[in-house]
């Protein structure tokens, strides 16, 4: 694992970004794959059931809550606690304002419509949440990052469960990742600007 993990971080800013976007490309292939044998029409726009109230209540107030939880982590807690080796500020650092929200969107569309919607309605939160962890691999070896990264899981999947609508945990995981690229981007402004 940890020769995996030390692979990821010696790659460059592109090679990092290409690997995302085929990782990204593959779980939305395996996600509509899945979904195509899994659930009818019916079932599957169930699933992206849209109501404002619960996307704005659960989704952005969820996402609120976590953001919360994760800056405080950062003030308080140890750097290296949090610290993933570089892989989200090579990856995150240099893109443009609209690349930042395009690469945001398209991770919170892909594993949600993965793990909630096709991992958690047929095999539980527990198995969603595990295996969601798992492909996070850079983070097996931070516990603290492993911790979050399971827990966060487990709350997107309750949020899920609360409202049975994959919208609520798209904005919810999109507004975690957009908030934190958008932190890690003006942390680099800012150090340009020193």
């Amino acid at each position: 694992m940890k020769r995996q993990s030390e692979q990821i971080r010696q790659m460059t800013e592109r090679e990092l970004l290409f690997h995302l976007y085929v990782t990204q490309g593959l779980l939305l292939l395996v996600a509509g794959g899945c979904s195509l044998f899994l659930f009818d029409w019916a079932e599957w726009r169930r699933l992206w059931r849209f109501d404002l109230t619960d996307v704005l209540l659960y989704g952005a107030g969820g996402a609120a809550l976590v953001l919360a939880v994760d800056f405080l982590a950062m003030r308080y807690l140890p750097d290296d606690w949090h610290d993933d080796g570089g892989v989200n500020e090579k990856i995150f650092r240099g893109r443009s304002i609209p690349h930042l929200f395009f690469l945001c969107a398209l991770i919170a569309v892909t594993e949600e419509w993965l793990f909630r919607g096709v991992v958690q309605t047929h095999w539980g939160l527990g198995a969603a949440s595990v295996i969601f962890a798992v492909l996070h691999v850079r983070y097996l070896e931070k516990w603290f990052l492993f911790l979050m990264v399971v827990l966060i899981s487990l709350f997107l999947g309750a949020l899920y469960e609360q409202t049975g609508s994959l919208w609520v945990t798209v904005v919810a995981h999109f507004l975690i990742d957009v908030v934190l690229a958008l932190h890690i981007r003006l942390q680099r402004e800012e150090g340009v600007k020193r």
